[in-house]
């Protein structure tokens, strides 16, 4: 009798998990909403409930990926900037007067919303707001639907994590670490450790040449005209490889109040015993004695 293995299902995507990423901008694309999505992380620009643009202080924005590389001129954008209202128009201005192929604009434009998008996305401790917009878009810029932005905002958190699980190399500033030796002790639970002079790729010495303590993947990212997303896969697998760690906050203690009348009283040395008239008696002895020596 033959027997006949069945490979495992693959995984399904949970939706209700796609949906926890941000209720609120659900609901805006069920109502082909209008407007400005403003969350803690990044600005999402809404179109008839899909996404036109998204901007956020973590990811390079239209002008870098544009200019970074010599797809366009700094100056052309900036003329274009002066011009215009927001990036997106100035983007369409450059299309309008030739100085811009459709398909490295396309390009680049959807990389932006991609990049920007999934910080936008991040966890937030505040609440996002919404400015609704009456007003039409009539641009030739691609927009995306939001179950593919948050799609995509899955995808990313997943690969980041496999990667390396600790996001504090995300957002802090980074310093340089020696390579680790690979741990072969006893203890099987324990993570194996890097081992000592991991090569490290072209692409990633990039990133780790600007490591100094003070950059962050956002600064390096704007640096290198590079995606910010891109910038922390390689930031993980620098960190994953022990090339690289962010930096530890510095925790200030502050000062000590200084102590209210009680507490005073009670840190005080216990009061001498009162002198009596026959220490004093005794005192006179002590010292006729040593006199007479």
């Amino acid at each position: 009798m033959t027997m006949v293995r069945t490979p495992p299902p693959l995984p399904v995507r949970d939706k209700a998990a796609a949906r926890a990423l941000s209720p609120m901008l659900n609901r805006l694309a069920e109502e082909r909403a209008t407007g400005v999505l403003v969350r803690e992380h990044g600005t999402l620009h809404l179109a008839e409930g899909r996404v036109v643009h998204a901007e956020s202080p973590l990811a390079p924005g239209l002008d870098v990926l544009l200019t970074a590389h010599g797809t366009l001129a700094t100056a052309a954008w900036q003329r274009a900037a002066a011009a215009a209202e927001g990036p997106l128009r100035a983007a369409e201005l450059l299309l309008e007067s030739g100085l811009l192929p459709a398909g490295a604009l396309e390009l680049c434009h959807l990389d932006a919303l991609y990049d920007a998008g999934y910080f936008a996305l991040a966890p937030s401790s505040t609440p996002g707001r919404f400015h609704y917009d009456g007003a039409p878009r009539t641009g030739t810029l691609p927009s995306v639907p939001v179950v593919a932005l948050e799609r995509e905002t899955l995808r990313r958190r997943l690969q980041l994590h496999r990667l390396w699980p600790e996001p504090a190399a995300d957002t802090a500033p980074l310093i340089r670490a020696d390579p680790l030796l690979r741990d072969t002790g006893p203890a099987p639970s324990a993570p194996a450790r890097p081992a000592r002079r991991t090569p490290v790729a072209p692409r990633q010495r990039a990133v780790l040449d600007r490591v100094d303590g003070i950059r962050t993947a956002a600064d390096i990212a704007r640096e290198l005209g590079r995606q910010a997303f891109h910038t922390l896969v390689d930031v993980r697998r620098l960190a994953a490889a022990g090339h690289l760690r962010p930096l530890a906050p510095v925790v200030s203690v502050p000062p000590a109040p200084p102590p209210t009348a009680p507490e005073q009283a009670r840190n005080l040395p216990p009061p001498l015993p009162p002198v009596t008239d026959p220490d004093i008696a005794l005192l006179k002895r002590l010292r006729d004695a040593l006199e007479a020596l």
